[in-house]
Order: structure tokens, then sequence, then C-alpha cells
């Protein structure tokens, strides 16, 4: 499990009973509990993917490799009530502060190219993915015992402080729930491994102008270890090879 700080990775920490042990692989340092790696794989999508493509190398070349690989954390949340949003993005149920959001889409919000007609991504270019796509019965598995809304969660390498740029989000990607900054990294160094990979958020603040009196992050992180506490027995029992989404 790939969390962006240190407080993040403990709070999933705590949902587990067995204490954690840290162990140090070259570049890395896992923090491992019972059949869980926890890793504070950094800040952005940059970091986040190249710590978790080392987690994954070191594991597979030890003959041990993971069988799902988890973006968690907290994350702001898209309110249904953007200024400026179109009426798709303003018709959806949103994220409050204080919810849970299990991704079903992990998508690079602004990988691409800004034009005189507006923002294209990078596929719109040619190459490249913006999306990646968690098993469909794990994230409905995990939404029912967590009580987690299910939509897109982006990966932004900037963090969304006006409302202008929050309407304009929406509108590119109605379906969006909240956004974090280290989903798409995770998820890319997955693929690239043929390992699944989900993304849990819990929402600390609306995303749009930041104001920091209104931001609930301990809140989030004990949503968090409360989600993960239900999840363990999701997690532990699940097998991609016996599902075929």
């Amino acid at each position: 499990m790939a969390t962006a700080v240190p407080v993040e990775r403990d709070a999933v920490a705590q949902a587990f009973a067995d204490p954690a042990v840290e162990v140090s692989l070259p570049g890395v340092r896992l923090h491992r509990t019972g059949r869980h790696d926890l890793l504070a794989a950094g800040v952005g999508p940059a970091p986040a993917g190249a710590a978790t493509a080392t987690a994954l190398t070191a594991a597979a070349l030890a003959g041990e490799p993971y069988a799902l690989v988890l973006s968690a954390g907290i994350a702001g949340g898209f309110t249904p009530d953007v200024s400026g949003a179109s009426t798709a993005a303003a018709a959806s149920p949103g994220a409050p502060v204080g919810s849970l959001v299990v991704a079903d889409e992990i998508t690079a919000a602004d990988l691409g190219a800004e034009t005189a007609d507006g923002f294209v991504p990078v596929t719109g270019l040619g190459f490249g993915t913006v999306t990646h796509r968690p098993p469909e019965t794990l994230i409905r598995d995990v939404a029912a015992v967590t009580g987690a809304r299910t939509g897109t969660v982006l990966t932004v390498s900037t963090v969304t402080g006006t409302a202008a740029r929050a309407a304009a989000l929406r509108a590119r990607h109605p379906r969006a729930l909240a956004e974090a900054m280290e989903g798409f990294g995770v998820a890319e160094a997955a693929a690239l491994h043929g390992v699944p990979v989900l993304e849990i958020r819990a929402v600390s603040n609306p995303v749009g102008p930041r104001d920091r009196a209104a931001w609930r992050i301990g809140a989030a992180l004990a949503a968090l270890t409360g989600a993960f506490g239900k999840l363990a027995p999701v997690l532990e029992s699940w097998n991609p090879h016996d599902h075929t989404d």
C-alpha cells in the first residue's frame, strides 16, 4: 500500500493488529505489518510511481510478487455545486469532507497540452494513457464494506486552489469525486508489473479555494484507519486469479 507521507501510512497501519516492522530495500523503506507492506512513497505522481516500482521490483526479484497495489491517503473532494460546472457535473453527488472514495477510474487530470482550443490529454496527442481502471469486483467489495462512494479520482501535479480550476476539472471529468497527487503514478508502476491497482481516499477538504480553516485532516486520517479496519478481510481474501472483470 502506497501513501504519500508517513502520517497517512501510519493511519493505515493502525487498522492492522500486527505491529509494523521496518524493512529497508534499495531506494525504499517499507513498514511490514502481517501480510501487508506499507510505503510512504512521496508526494506527487513521479516519486510515488518510482518508489512503488522499486518495491514491486524488489518483491518480484525475491520471488514474492505482490497480488495487489493500493494507493491510499487523504484527498480533496469535489462538491456538487462547483461554480461554473457543467450540468452533468452539477448532477454528480460529489464527495463531502469526511467521506470515503474508491476509484473506479484513476485519471491523470493534467497530463497533456494546453491549446488555444482548451486542454488536450496526452492520449489526444497520439500516445500514452491517462486512465487506469481497478478491478470491478474489488471496487464493489470495497464499497460494500466501507460505504465508500465510487467514481473517478483525479491525479494532479498542482493541487487545485481556485473555483475556476475546480470547475474546469469537473467539466472535463464529470464523474470526478476527488483529486490527489499520487494515484496515477502508483497505477503506472503497477501496470508495468501486470499487478492490479486500487485507490482509496478519505476526503479532508473541498476542491477549490484553499481555506485551511475548513480542512479536517485529523478526521480524514481517522476515516482512513476505520476504512482499512473494515477492508482487512476483503484484501486478505481477494485473489486476482479468482476474478475476471
